[in-house]
């Protein structure tokens, strides 16, 4: 590509995002569960890897039972006492199913105004200025994230900040690497989900992401010179001494919040998408929306 991909510029907007979101959370998250509500996060994609980190975030910081479901995937018949439902497009037809099926409680996060979804939840908190020209989502997914964060009583403004240092690191090393592995415990499985979707999306890459514990228990195997094992938030113990051991490069920002790792993994996938001839923000195969039939 000759000029700046979109998803580039989309990315560079994230810290000033999530301090929006975070300093007006009264506006923006009013109607999201409070502390002590059983709680359904669901979504598609990246939006599902983004419910799967709030839903143990809120549970770590004993918000209340919170699970995480794919938005085919929705137990018909289980009790919550809100659903909230991420989609950018608010057309995604797994989650407009959901809503039109469920008598529960919905609250729909999206970045569409006059999309369908926001005709039938029972709320809707519109981030339309995080929306996105990129198929890849980037901008939308951290912000709806940062938001989640900010209404479990997390202040943001350090994550925003190192968020502004993860778009000064050099990533033309990391996007060299033949092939990553990212891992996670609790909250950043999620994030180590959507990091592995960023590169296969936007580079057509062989990735992959398990929780940090059970990366052991065979994906190691594949762990070797010239590809690499990306760590977001704490390490377990002996697990970058095993990952040093195969030769494998570690990739483990410990002074970043682990959004703001998530900022440097978006990056490379960019650059490496740019490295291979590839338009990043027209992914193959791929569309806004997955709306079926």
């Amino acid at each position: 590509m000759t000029q700046t991909p979109f998803v580039s510029t989309e990315i560079a907007t994230q810290p000033d995002l999530w301090r929006q979101v975070s300093t007006g959370f009264a506006q923006y998250g009013g109607a999201l569960p409070k502390a002590g509500q059983r709680v359904a996060a669901v979504g598609c994609g990246t939006s599902w890897f983004m419910a799967m980190a709030y839903a143990a975030l809120r549970e770590d910081l004993g918000q209340g039972e919170t699970d995480a479901f794919a938005g085919s995937e929705f137990p018909a018949g289980r009790t919550y006492d809100a659903v909230v439902v991420i989609s950018r497009s608010g057309t995604t037809t797994e989650v407009l199913d959901l809503i039109r099926a469920t008598d529960l409680p919905t609250i729909a996060i999206t970045a569409t105004p006059d999309s369908p979804i926001v005709e039938l939840a029972d709320h809707t908190i519109m981030l339309d200025f995080a929306d996105e020209q990129s198929v890849v989502q980037t901008r939308f997914a951290t912000t709806t994230l940062a938001l989640l964060r900010a209404s479990l009583g997390q202040d943001l403004e350090q994550a925003a900040a190192d968020a502004e240092t993860a778009l000064t690191v050099n990533v033309d090393e990391l996007a060299k690497l033949e092939q990553l592995t990212y891992v996670g415990t609790r909250w950043t499985v999620g994030l180590a989900h959507e990091a592995a979707l960023k590169q296969r999306e936007a580079a057509s890459a062989w990735t992959e992401a398990y929780p940090a514990m059970d990366y052991r228990h065979g994906p190691i195997a594949i762990a070797q010179p010239g590809r690499g094992v990306w760590i977001f938030g704490d390490s377990p113990a002996g697990l970058l001494d095993d990952v040093t051991a195969t030769g494998a490069t570690v990739v483990h920002h410990a002074d970043l919040d682990p959004m703001a790792s998530l900022v440097v993994a978006q990056r490379v996938a960019v650059a490496k998408a740019l490295a291979l001839g590839l338009n990043p923000d027209q992914p193959r195969s791929l569309t806004r929306s997955v709306i079926l039939d």
